[in-house]
């Protein structure tokens, strides 16, 4: 029997935006693996990896590997035999299946959506659920409603949105606020050294204005930035080896983008610790971020990333001044919040 390493770093817990929720500053996301590249089996330890480590927060939807995910993920709970209320579990809702009614966010899908989510993962209920994408054809107004339903229901306690801009959420929190509805808790956008407008820009004012929470996703870049990448070097049992994101390798290994992985992993070296923890830390010391999604497939990939929270304290001023000066993707703020 393998030997358990002991966690030695103590989890962080923040607030979901304005909400009472604590969700682990770090959560796990079973998007890619459950399903694809992991089984049951391995689903159990990883999760259990992540519990040892203290996250609370795990995160799936109604698409990943078309439901499959969810079933792995309720099984693996189900067995592991934990405790309902120690957990946070989130799932999103837009892509059910080929029907004309089996996508997007009518109030017809929503709740079938989330029945059959709930009903794949074995719970009565979820913790969060969001709207996986905007749906331009359904009224914003219908979608609030049926949202708030679910919560009336006990389905969920808290709704949010995914990939949505910054005009949706107002939208939407404008519509709940005229009538008397529970609005958008979180949203989850993409945030990295690579990608940052929206939750630097776009989202910041949001936070402030609704108190809305961010569960950001792809902290790695999609593996990017663990400076495990090189234009004719791809690990075969990497995510950009899978068919479904060769497309995704071509755009994002381009000779500018390793360069400047090569200079965040002098940093990296300099500080005695490896990049995937530096960018993972990095992302969670942005104050409104409530929680960073990472990803998974292997057992020391769990307890790696989780020793990210280590590296917190060693991001001071002058090593942040020094990433922002090699990756330069800081986003101009508009005018008006100087």
């Amino acid at each position: 029997m393998a030997m358990r390493l002991a966690p030695t770093h103590s989890m962080q817990y923040r607030h979901l935006g304005r909400t009472g929720l604590k969700v682990s500053v770090l959560s796990y996301g079973t998007w890619v693996s459950f399903g694809n590249q992991v089984d049951l089996k391995i689903a159990k330890v990883l999760l259990s990896r992540c519990r040892e480590c203290g996250v609370n927060f795990f995160d799936t939807a109604e698409v990943y590997a078309n439901g499959r995910a969810e079933e792995i993920m309720g099984q693996a709970i189900k067995e592991l035999g934990w405790k309902r209320s120690d957990l946070v579990i989130s799932t999103k809702i837009f892509w059910g299946g080929p029907g004309p009614n089996d996508k997007g966010l009518s109030r017809k899908h929503i709740i079938e959506g989330m029945r059959a989510s709930l009903k794949r993962l074995s719970m009565d209920y979820v913790d969060i659920v969001f709207c996986h994408r905007p749906d331009v054809s359904t009224p914003i107004e219908e979608t609030v409603r049926a949202m708030n339903h679910i919560i009336q229901q006990g389905w969920a306690f808290y709704w949010g949105t995914s990939e949505w801009n910054a005009t949706q959420i107002t939208e939407a929190w404008e519509v709940c606020n005229r009538l008397g509805l529970i609005g958008p808790a979180a949203e989850q956008p993409e945030y990295n050294l690579f990608a940052r407008d929206k939750v630097e820009v776009e989202f910041a004012p949001l936070c402030q204005k609704y108190g809305l929470g961010l569960a950001t996703w792809s902290p790695l870049a999609s593996g990017v930035l663990t400076g495990k990448y090189a234009k004719d070097n791809i690990p075969s049992d990497s995510r950009f080896a899978l068919e479904n994101y060769k497309n995704l390798a071509s755009r994002s290994l381009v000779d500018e983008v390793l360069v400047k992985v090569k200079n965040l992993q002098s940093i990296a070296v300099e500080l005695g610790v490896p990049l995937p923890q530096l960018v993972i830390a990095w992302c969670v010391s942005n104050p409104n971020v409530s929680t960073v999604i990472t990803g998974a497939t292997k057992e020391n990939q769990v307890l790696e990333n989780m020793k990210s929270l280590e590296v917190i304290p060693l991001l001071t001023p002058e090593v942040l001044e020094r990433i922002e000066a090699i990756v330069q993707s800081k986003p101009k703020q508009p005018d008006f919040y100087r």
